[in-house]
């Protein structure tokens, strides 16, 4: 199987007077069609790792590697171009624009990568609502949804320029427990239907071991990983 992400020697460093190190020599790499999870506590560099995957940030040190392509050495533009055809995120927090619906939100990406939709873009979007359950609140103002429904648009949001790849930092951080066990059978689904490369960050057990592989980092370094 081939590989959709490959970090190659990666470190981190913030500051300049005083330098912290947040990641050392980091080398990891996650096939394409997989469901993945990084688990660590609070501090351990987790989420910058996916910042530096999802091409946010850049390393100090190493390689990164999307689809094939190095990104570390990539300007603005380039960068801008890859995330919005290739990847898709999923945040704690949704970050809906609440002045548009929740459909007119999903297409955003789209928006910006595109221009206008076409008749089938807004197709998809729909059919990517009534994937996640949101079809009845498509013409809602995202702030007149509830929070999981939220979350659910923001998934919807993240694959419609059917990426490749999504990485989702802690996507249910938010959420109650019955919501978080729905959002997760989601992601699996979409993971299956489309072969979506997935990698989620989360702090919760429960979640990673729903998962077919856990990498565990502590103190910016990984500590190990489990295949199931």
């Amino acid at each position: 199987m081939a590989k959709i992400i490959e970090l190659k020697n990666i470190s981190k460093v913030y500051g300049t007077t005083i330098k912290t190190k947040v990641l050392h020599d980091i080398n990891l790499s996650f096939e394409e069609h997989s469901f993945n999870s990084i688990i660590g506590a609070s501090g351990s560099g987790k989420s910058t790792i996916l910042n530096i995957m999802g091409t946010l940030d850049r390393p100090t040190t190493g390689e990164v590697y999307i689809n094939g392509k190095r990104t570390d050495n990539m300007v603005k533009n380039e960068l801008a171009e890859l995330r919005n055809k290739t990847i898709g995120f999923i945040f704690q927090f949704h970050y809906l624009l609440p002045e548009f619906t929740v459909l007119e939100n999903v297409l955003m990406p789209y928006n910006i990568g595109y221009g206008r939709p076409t008749k089938e873009i807004i197709a998809r979007a729909e059919e990517l609502l009534n994937l996640v359950g949101l079809t009845e609140v498509k013409n809602n103002l995202s702030i007149n949804i509830s929070g999981g429904q939220q979350q659910r648009t923001a998934i919807a949001r993240a694959l419609i320029n059917n990426p490749k790849l999504v990485l989702a930092d802690e996507p249910t951080g938010n959420l109650d427990s019955k919501s978080t066990e729905n959002i997760y059978e989601l992601l699996r689904d979409i993971n299956k239907e489309f072969k979506t490369t997935f990698v989620i960050i989360t702090h919760d057990d429960r979640i990673a071991e729903k998962t077919s592989r856990i990498v565990e980092i502590e103190d910016g370094k990984i500590k190990k990983e489990v295949t199931s």
